[in-house]
């Protein structure tokens, strides 16, 4: 018989990782002293305990252990634990080494400017709207060809939803998609998100979700939007960098744009191919 100390010791493991084994019923101690508590362990338990050890290293939670160590699983249902701690492990590995991309990514930049840059990026999921929208056509990208159109799509949105009595929900939005007009070939659309628009008739505007972006590279732009591209090309040297592939055009969130241009806030997204998506 081993003192619990002993035990411990022999086997690589705490006297408290012990404690707990016996509280939740995994590992109860052969012979516990009625007088004075103390906990005594046999030698053939140490299989018992390795075997635990063995599986929580594998990153299975105890109540899975406790299962496999009873007997309580058969060798499919094992594999199918261990085959789903292999997909986390594999997901934590594909985390931090997107991770750690960018770490050296930031690296290089600081490398190459002598500086911190104006522009962090950073990855994150974006949730679906409902907005409201109009929309027309453009031949450039460039706040030369695309301020005065967003200012008058803005303008006959606002007019309409104040005509429609529809109050805005969230920062105003703009979209763009590859139009089918050879002349103008992006698609422009001025969004406002709004709540509880079923039924309502307007034959000016439309309605639509705004799909999910389960990862997007999003950086804040402040400042006038005829600066905007800094933002951009930010955003895509950081996707060089990084080795992250980007889906589709932009998303610009108008978060603060009222007043002096030089201190409005745009958030700019760009959706992001998902790891399995990507070209190797």
């Amino acid at each position: 018989m081993f003192g619990i100390g002993a035990f411990a010791r022999v086997a690589q493991v705490s006297v408290r990782t012990l404690h707990h084994y016996d509280d939740i019923g995994l590992l109860p101690p052969a012979q516990v002293d009625p007088q004075t508590g103390y906990r005594w362990y046999r030698a053939d338990q140490l299989q018992r305990l390795n075997r635990i050890l063995a599986l929580r290293d594998l990153g299975l939670p105890l109540t899975e252990v406790r299962k496999v160590v009873d007997d309580e699983v058969s060798v499919d249902e094992l594999r199918g634990m261990l085959r789903l701690r292999q997909a986390e492990a594999r997901d934590r590995m594909a985390a931090e080494a997107e991770r750690l991309s960018r770490v050296e990514a930031r690296l290089r930049q600081i490398e190459t400017e002598g500086r911190v840059g104006d522009y962090d990026v950073v990855v994150k999921p974006v949730e679906a709207q409902y907005v409201a929208l109009v929309h027309t056509t453009a031949a450039s990208f460039g706040n030369a060809t695309l301020g005065p159109i967003f200012g008058r799509l803005f303008g006959e949105l606002y007019g309409e939803l104040d005509r429609l009595g529809i109050p805005p929900a969230g920062p105003t939005i703009a979209l763009y998609e590859e139009s089918e007009v050879a002349a103008a070939p992006i698609k422009v659309m001025a969004c406002v998100p709004v709540d509880g628009t079923e039924g309502v008739p307007s034959d000016r505007i439309e309605f639509m979700e705004v799909p999910a972006i389960s990862r997007a590279a999003t950086t804040i732009h402040r400042g006038s939007m005829a600066h905007v591209e800094e933002g951009y090309q930010a955003l895509l040297r950081w996707a060089e960098e990084t080795g992250e592939q980007i889906d589709g055009f932009s998303r610009e969130i108008y978060l603060e744009c009222v007043g002096d241009p030089d201190t409005w806030v745009t958030e700019l997204q760009f959706a992001l191919h998902e790891r399995s998506d990507r070209r190797v």
